[in-house]
């Protein structure tokens, strides 16, 4: 933890305000710094670079790099979003070619997931990939790549069998920068800057047949294994977002001074204040639970349903927190002169990215129904417990 504290610390404060004034598109030497104090990749194996740990650490780092702002927060995550999909599904040569590169900030890696035309809609993806030989040809569009400008390499999903059901005909690639890759566009965001975020468009791309990611067609799979790192880094970056609005907006209230005593003194700051606290350590506990319960080998239904109550409730809970810290500083927070501004710009995205909030309660109800339709809630039929149960016959459902 010390490590990730003192890495964030040596930050140069230039390249956050650069950054957010759109001057720089890809810190390349933020991602080197990482790399160069091995903290990058934290959970692979120590043979590509990594250190073999857990999530249970990677969350604390994580939550240290968040106090940054989301987008360095993210940059620093693509290593380990990009890299479970290697890690988990590719062949050593591609281990050896693409993940020791990406930990070792060799390489830059983006994920390309999204559509134009598709949002949360993966299935519907309309990027075709067809084998012709010893390669694949790819043509499509992804956008809202986070890193596109930096990226060497990207992990582009596309669809190899348009005649059959969406979810038997996607596959996964591990495509290189080069001929039929373009960088189209590059967004100008309310907030998050400074990460590239662009629209990749694919014309006509060679990638070799090794570039494959797991099995043609078997996409699929490694999608929800995706699910796990791409929401799990994003609620913890969250909860140190907020920690950082709570802590300038806290601190502001034992200074500032309004009707002859610290603002720190009205409950309806203090309050506000106790309120954001009590957010932030719920936030924290159920990442770092959730953290625990993946490296302690969870089935992958619970573990979908963990890590999108993260998401959802860790960057729900930083909106509230960013925005009861600018409340509590009043007009300056709304200024340059303190950061909540931009922690308020950053935090907004957080809601929609890796699917949105909306989503992610579809997935949270889903999984849930499913265990209990399998009794895995309690383990008792607790209904029978009741004085009355034995009356069948007001049990009416229909």
């Amino acid at each position: 933890m010390e490590e990730a504290a003192a890495f964030v610390r040596e930050v140069p404060r230039q390249l956050l305000l650069d950054m957010d004034a759109n001057r720089v598109h890809y810190p390349k030497e933020f991602i080197r710094m990482g790399a160069a104090r091995k903290l990058l990749g934290l959970r692979f194996p120590a043979e590509y670079g990594g250190r073999g740990l857990g999530w249970t650490q990677e969350v604390q780092v994580l939550e240290e790099v968040g106090v940054l702002g989301m987008s360095l927060g993210c940059l620093y995550s693509l290593v380990s979003i990009v890299g479970e999909a290697i890690n988990a599904f590719g062949s050593r040569a591609q281990k050896e070619k693409f993940l020791k590169a990406a930990i070792g900030a060799e390489m830059g890696c983006a994920e390309g997931l999204t559509e134009p035309r598709g949002g949360s809609d993966f299935f519907g993806t309309t990027t075709l990939a067809s084998r012709r030989g010893d390669h694949y040809v790819l043509r499509g569009q992804k956008r809202f790549v986070v890193g596109a400008e930096g990226a060497d390499f990207f992990l582009v999903y596309a669809r190899t069998r348009p005649d059959a059901p969406a979810h038997k005909g996607i596959s996964a690639f591990l495509v290189e920068r080069g001929p039929g890759v373009k960088v189209e566009y590059v967004y100008d965001l309310l907030g998050t800057r400074g990460g590239g975020a662009g629209r990749v468009v694919f014309l006509d791309a060679e990638v070799p047949a090794e570039n494959l990611l797991g099995e043609e067609n078997g996409a699929l799979a490694i999608f929800y294994r995706m699910m796990i790192p791409e929401r799990l880094t994003s609620a913890a970056g969250a909860v140190g977002l907020a920690r950082a609005a709570l802590d300038v907006a806290a601190k502001y209230s034992t200074r500032r001074k309004a009707f002859g005593q610290k603002i720190k003194e009205f409950e309806g700051v203090s309050f506000k204040v106790a309120d954001s606290i009590t957010k932030l350590d719920a936030a924290r506990s159920l990442v770092y639970m959730t953290a625990r319960a993946i490296d302690g080998g969870v089935d992958d239904s619970y573990a979908r349903r963990l890590v999108s109550e993260c998401k959802k409730f860790a960057t729900q809970a930083a909106w509230e927190i960013v925005n009861d810290a600018m409340q509590i500083m009043g007009g300056i927070g709304y200024t340059s002169v303190y950061p909540v501004e931009k922690f308020l710009r950053d935090c907004r995205l957080a809601l929609i990215w890796t699917g949105t909030n909306e989503i992610m309660n579809l997935i949270i109800q889903h999984e849930y129904y499913k265990e209990l339709a399998n009794e895995k809630p309690l383990g008792r039929d607790v209904e029978a417990d009741a004085a009355a149960a034995g009356c069948v016959d007001e049990k009416v459902y229909e």
